[in-house]
């Protein structure tokens, strides 16, 4: 894996992000520029490729249903600029240690506020997958199989346990954090340094170069 601190990796991953969301529709060029620096993103991160595959076919599988009915020229282009997104995010996500999403958070530029809901998210969304896994573990001891027409209503009947499950861990761990001396500030300093500072200026000025390339073309 790339030896770079967990800010610097999440905002360098905003970068290529915004870069690509920005782009003229229509530029193919400059989105193949992005689509290779997402790869290229993702292979210096080491990203296990199953992992990522997995998750990119149900993000994409999603998104399909909500840009096909823009019409096929549109929607291909969203929908590759958005895997473009997708791949650099989740090679972000997928590398990110465990409960280390706030020392990513602290180097980013904005209010505070903002700062702790997204920790909040984050935290949540650990929980979250955590009590899938489980579930997913206690039915296959509980040697749940059968058609796949069963298999689809069981994991729908079991949405509302895994809901009121992640909800209570939620709250519990919340709890935690408050009687630990939580206030919503966190306590880190993952200040960046100069070198740091440097590589990123250096990647807002290609991605604005891409972009604005691609409104020229």
């Amino acid at each position: 894996m790339l030896k770079l601190s967990l800010p610097l990796r999440l905002q360098l991953s905003l970068v290529i992000v915004v870069g690509a969301a920005l782009l003229k529709h229509y530029a193919w060029y400059c989105l193949g520029v992005y689509g290779a620096i997402a790869l290229l993103w993702a292979w210096l991160l080491r990203v296990p490729i199953r992992r990522l595959g997995g998750l990119l076919g149900t993000e994409l599988i999603f998104l399909s249903l909500l840009a096909l009915p823009l019409g096929w020229e549109r929607a291909s282009f969203l929908l590759v600029r958005s895997l473009i997104c997708l791949v650099t995010m989740n090679s972000f996500l997928l590398t990110l240690p465990p409960h280390s999403f706030g020392i990513a958070l602290k180097g980013l530029p904005v209010p505070a506020p903002l700062k702790e809901n997204l920790l909040l998210a984050g935290q949540y969304m650990e929980i979250l997958l955590s009590e899938v896994t489980r579930m997913q573990r206690s039915a296959q001891l509980r040697g749940l199989n059968g058609t796949a027409a069963w298999l689809r209503y069981a994991s729908a009947a079991m949405i509302g346990a895994l809901y009121l499950r992640s909800l209570d861990r939620a709250e519990r761990v919340y709890a935690a954090m408050v009687t630990r001396g939580y206030n919503g500030q966190l306590p880190i300093d993952s200040t960046l340094r100069p070198k740091e500072r440097f590589a990123i200026l250096a990647a807002w000025a290609i991605a604005a170069c891409v972009t604005l390339t691609s409104y020229r073309i």
